[in-house]
């Protein structure tokens, strides 16, 4: 019992850790893609607006770091944090929404970077080096955002479901008769 109570003060201090973490990761990328714009005398402006993919991976990053600073806080009112499913399900939503942004994001730099033969996209990166390598940047440090909430997911389902015994299950088959 006393193993246990330890492992969950450690998991508390790494969880508020995490989440603490995670703010500023979210808030430059929020701002890196926020203000992420190329002027190309050849084809003309670029800024991140036009894309979706890059509005919803803003989105995503503003409500993690909100998210993020109310729940650290909240990790540290007694009342709340012992009820540990009232991080699980937002822990979950929040980790999922981050994997969906960060495959949207991945994908069109992709597409940016080689462009598709099949559809005569051509690439663009070659042309808009500058906003490229921002949304890179901006990529890798929601990834890195993205794997803090993917552990805060598995920790606050530790702390959910810990608390449970596994289901019954008999040893013996019953006798066929």
């Amino acid at each position: 019992m006393e193993k246990k109570m330890r492992m969950k003060s450690r998991l508390k201090y790494l969880d508020c850790f995490l989440r603490a973490s995670s703010v500023p990761l979210n808030i430059a990328t929020v701002c890196l893609t926020s203000t992420n714009r190329q002027d190309n005398l050849s084809y003309g402006p670029i800024r991140f607006s036009n894309f979706l993919a890059l509005r919803y991976m803003a989105c995503v990053s503003f409500i993690s770091a909100a998210y993020a600073l109310a729940s650290s806080f909240a990790s540290w009112v007694e009342a709340v944090a012992a009820r540990a499913w009232l991080f699980f399900i937002p822990d979950q939503i929040v980790a999922y929404l981050m994997v969906i942004s960060t495959a949207a994001v991945t994908n069109f730099l992709y597409l940016a970077y080689h462009g598709d033969r099949d559809v005569t996209w051509s690439e663009a990166c070659s042309s808009y080096t500058a906003f490229c390598d921002r949304t890179r940047l901006a990529l890798v440090l929601h990834f890195i955002s993205l794997f803090c909430f993917f552990t805060l997911a598995v920790i606050s389902a530790y702390r959910t479901f810990s608390d449970f015994n596994p289901p019954y299950v008999p040893t013996k088959e019953p006798d066929e008769e």
